[in-house]
């Protein structure tokens, strides 16, 4: 029938279809009907069970369209009587699958169906839609389906450029609808083959172990595990024809002629298996009339076989939501309709991040990583693991996108893998492992290479018996100093080598001489400035108040070195608003003093004694005076702020006082006080999606950027506190906090009641926390790669030093590194990270961690060591700083088409040879579809209309300096089944994956991304469950306002009150809780961290995504 033809209603559902006189038809998803055989295959699209095969048409029928109608409108229908499925039901076996990258749509829950209407079939570039003979190239067919796509556009529209899938629903006129099979309804009509590969035998080498297969059917032997996703694990009832959907039986001399498959020959359906082949099948007559080879009873096809019909094959299968017309409805003559969609891709036959984890977890938690071979990939940053510093660097201070590089640059040109090094220079260990050793050797300074100035490393060698060594960065030789030498033993070894930690040890530290300090003088003990906003709306909310109060205690906090008494660290304090007010809490006087800079254009500082001081010297001044700054401004009707004088405030008074140091500031509004630095408001939501959406993200103007550079060359590091309630243009105000190595705190509509306890906590932990002051950072590297780009919170003034007024233990700098030579796989490549900067105490130091990894002439050594959580890391931070100078979606096709380069390339060179159809990953990046589809739906990548610019722009710089761990929770979030934990236990329950058919309505579940904790309740959950973690005595009665969950005497609280409380350790910021019930409005917010559905922006669900990548590796490849 043409596409654009009315279809006829088909016969009453609940009635034998026509042509299927007596059989007794299957319900759907393979429910068992009395006194119909079970089959083990009934949930695929072979033969239904429960039927005999009818005999087949004589003669040849033309081939069927496989796609025409429309999907289902949004508020398609479903007939009544049909059990309609909601996700908490068959949440597996929902129709439709995503053959191109279409997004789909789920089915809707229930909705009452209106007989008679019968869709309208829209006019729409179907898969094959010919009836003459196939297309005569790949190309031709690549533009069949280059034509499909399903988006809010017309139905026939082209598809954007480069993206296969496209947001927003399908309209369509007419109920468009097509039904999955009820109980009713007749087995599927017969279709063409649908690309299966037929005769393949299971490739060598490369076997790769995947996840577990779905449980294992009696009497089926499941594929042996391998990396390629490919078509169903089930090839004998994939190839079985399906009874042709006629009313009587078909006209003589028909044929089908099948468009092309990616089988041989492009044969037509073979005929179905042997009756052993199927349990619960009665055999039936042969087929005739259908040309082509029976399938060979070949062992399955290794790989992530995909449980789905083979439409990852070259003749996809129907698209999802393009519907026929109904199942089994008579055609009165036209060409048989299109068949029904094929189920959708099976969730658990792709592969599953949470099974990656656990793996990793069970096979490399329980040993210790020693770090003395060159080129070990470490364990995933979510497996809990000690490490053993025996040479290189402990994962904790860097992580590699691959441990085995390329050896030429034409090589990693072809692989389009980045060679990347995420380094956290001072990251905490945890306290098993031990500290990197302090190495002082005394007025010389550390040994370092003539030429290159590369410290002293376990891999320099020493020749000569010991008087010289040559450096394994440039192949310098150079002479050891006389205080230095050492004898070597037989090895060629120094017999010193275990006591010097620079000779044994991947990361250690060195004091630095005075020729490494400022103006050729030792550094003073750096400051910390307080400056507190005290405009009206920082007052009438509290924050003054609970500032002052909080700093009372704090203070005592300031951190120090190891075995100090006190802090070395002196402490300031300013207020503002329109304003400066400087205070004089000098331990002689009896109260504090103010002095007012009301000349904001050329700014001073009016005192230099008495305004820093020492906290135990000048306690009762600084604790008079954080008790009258509430006082003092309690009547303010100052609404308007400064914002750049007062960093300049800080700047001058560090200046003044020859030392580093951090300003803490803490700002409520949009500075629009006449004054330097002032800001207009320019939110425009009208430029999302167009080229000068990268505004949004860009400074207003270049005033802070000057005024960061100042502050980074006197050591003067920021890190700002907003309370935004509108618009505050953290793109702008960021500027200065970001480029001087602080970190930026935002809490939109704050409220003292719901976060505080929040505020509080980030508070003392920025203010306890480990810091480096006056920073530079230079990574070398041994011949043949040099690093090349930079990313993270900093500033730099030449191409090498990575330059930071404050760097602290949560920051990360990721390094790009190039080929600008050949490696060699015997010596391998060699990176430094060396780390100058002022400890808390005023004491320079050196920071050394060494990485030695490994060379390879293979792209297959290449994709077997890589690191898809580090590549994720370096990809979104990419990502995150092309949207600054390219439109979004430009930087979003760019993504996906390197990931698909990466994997093409791994298929095409590494993978033994295997049906076009099969889509196949290597086993450690399976994951990288599933993470990047994370990192394109991302709040910066595409919006939600409830995502404000200023949470665009934070997000964005938070993730810049984010390390590997905290950017794997936050674009794939750990979601935790809280009424599965054992309360007796002190272990977390085991987590699932991120999609709403994973949950169950009687549960309770938690939910953590690094910045929030979600804590969602089910409405069946029990009453009892509700009282012991919530108080209260049903479901209604919880309320969204809590902030912390209340501390309740029985085990379950405590359990859960642990979980959270471990989670927020883990984070370096504290998590906001936030209470989601089922069907609440908040519920919204929620969904949007469910990463594996489909998003409400637009964004494709996992399912489709794969589908996507799959052919865009596919159009790579041809």
């Amino acid at each position: 029938m043409s596409v654009n033809q009315q279809a006829h209603t088909g016969p009453p559902y609940g009635q034998p279809q026509p042509g299927y006189q007596g059989y007794q038809q299957p319900a759907y998803g393979a429910q068992s009907l009395p006194g119909v055989p079970q089959s083990q295959y009934g949930a695929y699209n072979g033969p239904m069970p429960g039927y005999q095969q009818p005999v087949p048409p004589q003669g040849s029928l033309r081939a069927l369209p496989t796609s025409g109608a429309p999907p289902p409108a949004s508020g398609a229908s479903h007939p009544s009587g049909h059990l309609a499925y909601s996700q908490f039901e068959h949440g597996d076996v929902q129709n439709g699958i995503p053959a191109s990258a279409a997004p789909m749509q789920r089915p809707p829950a229930s909705q009452p169906f209106l007989p008679g209407s019968a869709p309208t079939p829209v006019s729409q570039i179907s898969t094959f839609q010919q009836y003459g003979p196939p297309p005569a190239s790949v190309q031709q067919l690549r533009n069949h389906m280059a034509g499909m796509t399903i988006g809010s556009t017309a139905a026939s529209a082209p598809p954007p450029a480069g993206l296969g899938y496209v947001s927003g629903s399908f309209s369509a006129t007419g109920s468009g609808l097509h039904t999955p099979y009820s109980a009713s309804q007749g087995p599927p009509p017969a279709t063409v083959s649908e690309g299966l590969p037929l005769a393949q035998p299971p490739f060598p080498g490369h076997t790769v172990s995947t996840q577990r297969l779905p449980a294992q059917v009696p009497g089926f032997t499941p594929p042996p595990p391998s990396t390629g996703v490919g078509p169903s694990s089930y090839p004998p009832t994939t190839g079985a024809p399906r009874p042709p959907a006629m009313p009587g039986p078909p006209l003589p001399g028909q044929t089908v002629a099948g468009p092309p498959s990616s089988q041989p020959n492009h044969v037509s359906s073979p005929p179905p298996p042997p009756p052993s082949a199927m349990a619960g099948l009665h055999p039936g007559p042969p087929m005739s009339g259908l040309h082509g080879p029976p399938p060979p009873t070949h062992p399955p096809q290794p790989g992530y076989q995909m449980q789905q019909n083979g439409s990852f094959g070259q003749m996809r299968g129907p698209q999802p939501n393009y519907g026929g017309a109904y199942p089994g409805a008579p055609n009165y003559g036209s060409p048989p309709g299109p068949p029904p969609p094929p189920k959708r891709l099976d969730p658990d036959s792709i592969p599953s991040p949470i099974q990656v984890i656990e793996d990793d977890r069970n096979n490399r938690g329980s040993e210790p990583f020693v770090t003395g071979v060159r080129g070990q990939v470490p364990p995933l940053v979510t497996t809990n693991f000690l490490v053993k510093d025996q040479g290189n660097a402990s994962p904790r201070y860097i992580r590699c996108t691959s441990y085995n590089i390329p050896c030429t640059s034409d090589m990693a040109k072809q692989s389009q893998v980045p060679l990347a090094a995420v380094i956290k220079p001072l990251a905490t260990l945890p306290p098993e492992e031990t500290l990197p050793y302090l190495v002082d050797h005394g007025e010389s300074g550390p040994v370092r290479c003539n030429r290159c100035k590369a410290y002293m490393c376990p891999f320099m060698q020493f020749i000569e018996g010991g008087r010289r060594f040559q450096c394994c960065f440039c192949s310098c030789v150079t002479e050891v100093p006389p205080h230095y030498f050492q004898h070597l033993d037989h090895t060629g070894k120094r017999v010193d080598f275990y006591d010097r930690p620079e000779l044994s040890l991947g990361s250690y530290e060195f004091l630095a001489t005075v020729d490494y300090c400022k103006n050729n003088k030792f550094p003073s003990p750096p400051a910390f400035i307080f400056m507190i906003d005290v405009s009206y709306n920082a007052v009438k909310s509290g924050l003054v108040r609970l500032i002052c109060e909080e700093l009372k205690s704090l203070l005592d906090y300031l951190p120090r070195e190891g075995n100090m008494e006190e802090s070395a660290i002196r402490v300031g304090f300013v207020t503002y608003n329109k304003v400066l007010h400087f205070y004089n809490v000098k331990s002689s006087l009896a109260q504090p003093q103010m002095m007012v800079v009301s000349d904001v254009a050329d700014m001073f500082v009016p005192l230099l004694d008495g305004f820093l001081v020492n906290v135990n010297e000048s306690r009762t001044v600084i604790a008079s005076l954080l008790d009258q700054i509430p006082e003092m401004f309690a009547d303010t009707r100052e609404t308007e702020t400064v914002f750049a004088p007062v960093i300049q405030a800080g700047l001058e008074a560090l200046k003044a006082a020859e030392c580093a140091g951090k300003l803490f500031i803490f700002h409520t509004s949009l500075p629009i006080a006449e004054a330097p630095g002032k800001l207009k408001n320019r939110d425009d939501r009208k430029l999302i999606n167009t080229d000068k959406e990268k505004t949004l993200f860009q400074p207003q103007t270049s005033f802070y950027n000057n005024l960061a550079k100042d502050c980074v060359a006197q050591g003067c590091c920021v890190d700002l506190f907003l309370f935004p309630n509108q618009y505050l243009d953290v793109a702008t105000l960021g500027v200065v906090p970001y480029q001087t190595g602080g970190s930026i705190y935002k809490y939109a509509y704050f409220q003292l009641e719901t976060d505080q306890y929040r505020f509080l906590n980030d508070l003392r932990r920025d203010v306890q926390k480990e810091v480096g002051f006056d920073a530079v950072m230079r990574v070398r590297t041994s011949t043949g790669i040099r690093a090349t780009d930079f990313f993270g919170a900093f500033y730099m003034s030449n191409t090498t030093d990575v330059e930071m007024a404050g760097l602290d233990c949560d920051k990360t700098i990721t390094v790009e590194f190039k080929h600008d030579d050949k490696l060699s796989e015997d010596s391998g490549a060699l990176l430094q990270c060396a780390l100058l900067y002022t400890s808390c105490a005023g004491q320079r130091r050196l920071r050394i961690h060494n990485l030695s990894l490994n060379c390879c002439t293979q792209l297959a050594d290449l994709y077997r060591n890589c690191e898809t959580d580090t590549l994720i890391n370096y990809l979104a931070k990419y990502a995150y700083r092309g949207v600054l100078s390219s439109p979004v979606k430009t930087v979003r096709d760019s993504l996906i088409n390197q990931c698909a380069q990466i994997l093409a390339c791994y298929r095409k060179n590494c993978a033994s040879p295997s049906s076009a159809g099969q889509l196949i990953l290597p086993e450690c990046m399976k994951l990288l579809p599933v993470y990047l589809n994370c990192v394109l739906k991302s709040d910066v990548l595409q919006p939600g209309p409830e995502v404000t610019t200023d949470d665009r722009a934070y997000i964005r710089q938070l993730v810049t300096s984010m390390d590997v761990a905290e950017t794997n929770v936050f674009f794939y979030p750990r979601l935790l089944p809280l009424t599965k934990a054992d309360v007796d236990s002190d272990s977390l329950p085991a987590a699932i994956r991120n999609s709403e058919e994973r949950l169950s309505k009687g549960d309770i579940y938690l939910l953590e991304n690094g910045l929030n904790v979600f804590v969602w309740v089910g409405v069946s959950v029990q009453q009892g469950l509700i009282q012991n973690l919530f108080g209260v005595s049903s479901f209604s009665q919880i309320s969204n306002a809590l902030s912390t969950l209340p501390v309740l005497e029985n085990p379950f609280s405590k359990k859960v009150r642990s979980i959270v409380d471990m989670l927020q350790g883990q984070r370096s910021r504290y998590m906001k809780l936030i209470i989601v019930k089922q069907e609440d409005k908040l519920e919204m917010l929620f969904k949007h961290f469910l990463v594996e559905d489909k998003s409400l922006s637009g964004g494709a669900s996992y399912v489709d995504f794969l589908c996507h990548m799959h052919k865009e590796i596919r159009q790579l490849l041809s």
